[in-house]
Formats: structure tokens, C-alpha cells, sequence
């Protein structure tokens, strides 16, 4: 009995009638309200952020050199794989909860507190870090104009070097990031306002950053020197310092650069057609991101040294560089929009993990509760957004970056053999899109995660505390409250 508990899956009845809103009253209904440009801009927003503006550059610098361009298509295609994945599994169960809603499906319930709380690590802790990051952007951006924070009301300067991992000379209770603390609550305000008001907030903002990174794309071409692209391939240096095993390091560095696409499952209960409008937005984001992506790294590594570029802002010093002053300028504001869309975007993510958690039990039910007019999960984000603004308040995080990499590729490898399992399993089941060359793309979609995740093998000595954490959570609680522990339930066959 205890075995059959741990492995219970929610039907595809169920996850349909979850998707409509059927099996929850009226205050845990969430409103549908976004299309296809909302999804495809959420996406976006969630992409384009520290990884354009920091990771290009550093990666370029430390592994890969002009051959960070390889790099960004072999992540590119490794992430089109699990992107695949991810449409279909939208377009078949969409519903909130991304890739712990389909484990639940497929693999049961305890799968899916596994999927679900690693989940929550990587949108929480991406948020929190990069709230710092804007933070540093913006008291820069505000030091152009004489404007000085002291020094006990922000973090020391950081720099954001593999993975989106933050370092710093920092003493903890030395000084409280004021910044940070406070854009986290400005995000929580719009995401307690409503969903529709947060995607028109982030439609604008990344309107501004593609326009900047735009400019940055035109105005940077007419300087490519390309003297800067030789060798193309820098001959190695031992381990993964150029060459070969570097351009395949820096694919994996990168490879988060692409982190968010997936946030776009985790709105398909608030969509108006998800089974169309998801995947869209799933495999759009990822396209135009891709493109932007290897046109920047082509001009950054064009028009100056890829040696210089391992530095915070790379693009900014770029531009100074070829004696674009200006557009150091412009970048600097391109970089706190695009900061700005994706912390919006982790924390709607995470709010919405945890409603889903909540609405099927495994969670108390208040992380389920709807605000009457705005139609939102208020307490859920309240408590979300005060906690990570403490965190990005207080500290600058370093190992949990590498944390919520691990995290991010462990759950995307179990999405791409769902998508396996479920054609074994479901072949006939109705799909609203479908994976080309089903029974191999997954496998490439594992192969390619699992390869990342061995450059990360030793940070899994670090995440067996979050998960005994997680397991005394679920078999304390979750298991006992769980919407199926009184249920008949009839599992995939």
C-alpha cells in the first residue's frame, strides 16, 4: 500500500478537467486571458537576460573564443529538443505546472514532488539572483547620473562567471541590497494585480531590449574587424580552455542562457487556447532567441578580442571599445529591462508551481486561494516574492546558481522520456502537436541533458540537502493531504 501511494498518478481525465478549471470552485480558478504573442513574449522576457548580456561574453573568453558561435547551435539544438518535448506534453495536458503536472501523469506522484520542488529551486533562485543582478545594473546605470547608494544599501560589486553563478567579496549582514529587496516587490505587486496586467508589463519590456540589442546588432556589424574571428577555433590550453572541449564547456555554460522557454508551460491554464497557443509560444521563444543570440555573439567576438570579454557587462564594454559611448549607454538600460522580464517571468513561474501543488494537495490549500477580483493566487505570490527579496536582500548567492542548473536539466531530461513513455504508453492519445521522429528526439533531448549534468556531477553533493529537505515535506505532509490518498485512482496503462 505504502509502495502503490508513492506511485499514484493523476489520469489524463483528471488533468483534462484540471486544465478547465472543473474540478476547483470558483476562488481557486485562475482566469484565461493570454494568446499566443503573450506566450511567445513570456518567453522571450524569460530568455533574454543575464545570459545575453554576461554569459556571451565570459563563455567567449574562458572556453570557446569566436567559436562561441558553435557553442550557441549546439545548445540551441539540445534545447530544441526538450522545447519539442515540452509542446507536446502542453498540447496534450496543459495545464499549470509544467514538468511536475506531467510526471504526475507518468511517472507518479512522488515523481512529481521531485519535479515540482526542483522546480521551485530553479525559478525561486533565479529570481533571487537575478534581482541582484538588476541591482548591480541599476546602481551603475544611476552613478552615470551622480547618483551614489551606499555602500551598507546594495552588494559589493559582483561578477556573474559559469551558469549564472553570482561571486562576490561579500560578508554576510555587512550590507542589505536594497535594490534587489525592493524590485522583487514591485514584480509582486504586478503578479498579485493580474496576470494579463504582469504579460503587458513584460510585452513592453521586451519590446526595449530586443530594440537595444537590435542597435547594439546594426551599429555593431559596420566595426567587425575580422581579424578578431582568427583563429576561429583557438588552439587548446589544457582541459576545457579552447578548443574542442571548450567549445562543448561553453555550449553547457550557455546552455542556461536558454533557461526559460519552459516557464511558458507553466501558463497554460491561464491561456485562452493552450493547445494551440503554448506550443507556439513554447518553440516561437525559442526560435527568435536562438537567432538574437548567435547575431550578438557575432558581433561581440567581431569587434573586439574574445581575451577582453570576460567581464560583467561585456556587450557595454564592447560598444566603448569601437567608441559607441552612447550605446554603452543604451545597453545599460537594456540590460535592467531585460533583467527586469525575467525575474517577472521566475517568479510567475514559481507562484504557479505552487498552485498547482497546492489545488492537487501535496501543499497547504491557501497556496491555492484566488484573490475575488483580481483572479490571482495572492497569498501564494505574497509569501513567493517576500521570500526570495529577502534572500536577494541579504545575500549574493553563489553555489545555488550551479543549483538551479542541475535542477533545470534534471527536469527537462525527465520531460523529453515522458514524452518517450507516453508514446509507449498512449500512442492514440489526441496531440495538439507532435514531435517530429518521437521515439528518437527524446532520446537526444536525455542524451544531451545528461551530458551537461556531468559537468555539474559535484554539485549534487550540495543537493541532497534541498531533497531531504523536500522528502520530509512530502512524507510529513504532501503524502497524507494528497487529492488522490483517498481515491481509487486509475493509472496510466
Amino acid at each position: 500500500m505504502f509502495k502503490s501511494s508513492l506511485f499514484r498518478k493523476k489520469t489524463i481525465q483528471a488533468l483534462t478537467l484540471q486544465s478547465e478549471g472543473m474540478d476547483v470552485d470558483e476562488s481557486h480558478r485562475l482566469k484565461r486571458s493570454l494568446g499566443a504573442f503573450n506566450l511567445t513574449s513570456l518567453g522571450v522576457g524569460a530568455i533574454i537576460g543575464a545570459g545575453i548580456f554576461v554569459m556571451t561574453g565570459q563563455a567567449a573568453a574562458n572556453y570557446a573564443g569566436p567559436a562561441i558561435l558553435i557553442s550557441f547551435l549546439f545548445a540551441g539544438i539540445c534545447c530544441a529538443f526538450t522545447a519539442l518535448c515540452y509542446a507536446e506534453l502542453a498540447s496534450m495536458l496543459p495545464v499549470s505546472g509544467s514538468a511536475y503536472s506531467y510526471a504526475y501523469a507518468s511517472l507518479g506522484e512522488i515523481f512529481a514532488w521531485i519535479m515540482g520542488w526542483l522546480l521551485l529551486l530553479e525559478y525561486g533562485t533565479s529570481a533571487a539572483i537575478v534581482a541582484v543582478g538588476w541591482s548591480g545594473y541599476v546602481v551603475s546605470f544611476l552613478h552615470d547620473f551622480g547618483i551614489n547608494i551606499p555602500d551598507y544599501l546594495k552588494t559589493p560589486t559582483v561578477d556573474i562567471i559559469d551558469a549564472g553563478k553570482v561571486t562576490s567579496h561579500f560578508v554576510f549582514g555587512s550590507t542589505f541590497n536594497l535594490p534587489a529587496f525592493l524590485v522583487v516587490l514591485v514584480c509582486c505587486v504586478l503578479l498579485v494585480i493580474g496576470v494579463k496586467e504582469s504579460a503587458n508589463f513584460n510585452n513592453v519590456i521586451v519590446v526595449v531590449k530586443l530594440a537595444v540589442i537590435l542597435l547594439f546588432v546594426i551599429f555593431g556589424f559596420s566595426h567587425i574587424d575580422f581579424h578578431n574571428l582568427h583563429p576561429f577555433i583557438p588552439a587548446n590550453q589544457g582541459g576545457d580552455k579552447y578548443g574542442y572541449n571548450g567549445i562543448l564547456r561553453a555550449a553547457g555554460v550557455i546552455f542556461f542562457a536558454y533557461q526559460g522557454f519552459e516557464a511558458v508551460s507553466t501558463a497554460a491554464q491561464e491561456s485562452k487556447n493552450p493547445k494551440r497557443d503554448v506550443p507556439i509560444g513554447i518553440i516561437g521563444s525559442l526560435v527568435v532567441c536562438t537567432i538574437i543570440y548567435f547575431l550578438v555573439a557575432f558581433v561581440l567576438v567581431g569587434i573586439v578580442p574574445y581575451t577582453t570579454l570576460n567581464v560583467p557587462d561585456p556587450i557595454a564594454v564592447a560598444a566603448d571599445a569601437v567608441g559607441l559611448g552612447w550605446l554603452s549607454f543604451v545597453v545599460k538600460i537594456g540590460a535592467i529591462a531585460g533583467l527586469s522580464s525575467v525575474m517577472l517571468v521566475m517568479l510567475y513561474a514559481q507562484t504557479r508551481i505552487f498552485y498547482t501543488m497546492s489545488v492537487d494537495g501535496l501543499l497547504p490549500a491557501m497556496f491555492a486561494k484566488i484573490h475575488t477580483k483580481f483572479r490571482t493566487p495572492y497569498i501564494n505570490t505574497i509569501l513567493v516574492c517576500v521570500v526570495i527579496a529577502a534572500i536577494a536582500g541579504v545575500t549574493p548567492i553563489s553555489i545555488l546558481g550551479d543549483l538551479v542548473s542541475l535542477g533545470t536539466l534534471m527536469a527537462f531530461a525527465i520531460i523529453c522520456f515522458t514524452v518517450f513513455y507516453m508514446r509507449i504508453k498512449q500512442p492514440d492519445m489526441p496531440r495538439g502537436f507532435n514531435v517530429p521522429l518521437p521515439f528518437i528526439t527524446p532520446i537526444l533531448g536525455i542524451l544531451c541533458c545528461s551530458y551537461l549534468m556531468y559537468g555539474l556531477s559535484e554539485v549534487f553533493v550540495t543537493l541532497k540537502y534541498y531533497f531531504i529537505v523536500g522528502m520530509v515535506i512530502y512524507f510529513a505532509y504532501g503524502r497524507w493531504h494528497s487529492r488522490l490518498a483517498d481515491k481509487v485512482v486509475v493509472v496510466l496503462p
